[in-house]
């Protein structure tokens, strides 16, 4: 990576880069952006969300109806990064290796063989995960978390890019298995991608006809390789946060674990995620330091994820916290203050 060239002072103690680095980084978000979005249609909102939780190197989880682009979504990003795309349909009958992989003996050497599962892939897609039995989605704790698997007292180590894009429909709840608590802080986030708008059902009959059924992965070409993925992951993880910034994610931290209709508030992991996430927001935004903006912003989509409580609806939960803790502000002599939203 370049060294950034401080060419203007920014209120939250950033600068903004322009060296020819930054503009390689820039770039290649503008081409995985542009990719994406010609997949998924009218959803330039989910592709940024998608985007942020890629470059966080974080975790996905879609709640949402069947029919609505989420495998065409996973396996455009597994081909827009030029990375390998695996697929499992989860269901009660999933063994833990049917996703781990296993070993078995050849009788030719008189040794055991280790045949790799789906999770040695750089996008890995659980559809339906719900309907996995909880032995099996622990099978993926091990994964997420560390990027490793242990089998036989082995471990193996998994793609330093590797990504997982879980799916579980809101509406049917017969022979599935609600995820623990401890696996959904797994994810960064979660997203419901919903129903296009009528212009953006227009565009994606227009561009399908004469297309064959595999038309999604044939127009979507890479666009950068897993090496590169993994340098802008690297730059948006050094994207720095200045000190009230993060007093603000602590605070609304603390006031997610306080509010009176929430059991479970935000885990330490979980802000840590929560920070990671608004970095590469930023870095979207063509920043190189995070703002309350940023935070904000991702904020619905990271804690949806992890509140529990006695309540229908965690948008509303979130909307609360947010509006109750202030927003760190500079005055104009330059010292640090705060106001309330």
């Amino acid at each position: 990576m370049g060294v950034l060239t401080v060419t203007e002072p920014t209120l939250f103690g950033g600068t903004l880069a322009h060296d020819d680095s930054a503009c390689g980084y820039q770039t290649a978000i503008d081409r995985l952006r542009a990719s994406l979005n010609d997949v998924l249609i009218g959803k330039s909102d989910v592709v940024e969300m998608v985007l942020a939780c890629l470059l966080a190197r974080g975790h996905l989880l879609f709640d949402d109806l069947p029919g609505l682009g989420k495998t065409t979504l996973a396996k455009a990003v597994a081909h827009s990064v030029g990375g390998e795309f695996a697929r499992v349909q989860c269901t009660p009958d999933l063994l833990p290796s049917d996703i781990t992989g296993f070993n078995v003996f050849n009788q030719k050497t008189r040794e055991f063989e280790f045949r790799e599962g789906p999770v040695f892939s750089d996008v890995l897609l659980a559809d339906e995960i719900n309907r996995a039995t909880p032995r099996t989605q622990s099978a993926l704790f091990e994964a997420m978390a560390e990027r490793q698997v242990t089998i036989d007292r082995h471990t193996y180590r998994l793609s330093d890019s590797f990504f997982v894009i879980a799916t579980q429909n809101p509406v049917e709840s017969h022979g599935a298995y609600p995820l623990p608590e401890a696996q959904l802080d797994r994810f960064a986030m979660k997203l419901r991608i919903g129903y296009p708008d009528a212009a953006g059902e227009l565009q994606m009959l227009a561009a399908n006809v004469g297309a064959d059924s595999d038309a999604g992965r044939q127009r979507c070409e890479p666009v950068i390789d897993p090496a590169q993925l993994q340098q802008l992951q690297r730059h948006v993880s050094q994207v720095p946060v200045r000190r009230l910034v993060q007093e603000y994610l602590v605070a609304l931290a603390r006031a997610t674990r306080e509010h009176r209709e929430v059991t479970l508030g935000l885990s330490p992991r979980g802000l840590l995620t929560w920070q990671r996430v608004a970095q590469a927001r930023a870095h979207l935004q063509g920043r190189d330091f995070v703002i309350p903006d940023d935070v904000q912003h991702v904020a619905r989509p990271v804690l949806e994820v992890r509140l529990s409580g006695n309540f229908d609806g965690a948008a509303r939960i979130v909307e609360e916290i947010l509006a109750a803790v202030p927003v760190p502000v500079f005055d104009s002599e330059r010292k640090e203050t705060r106001r309330d939203r």
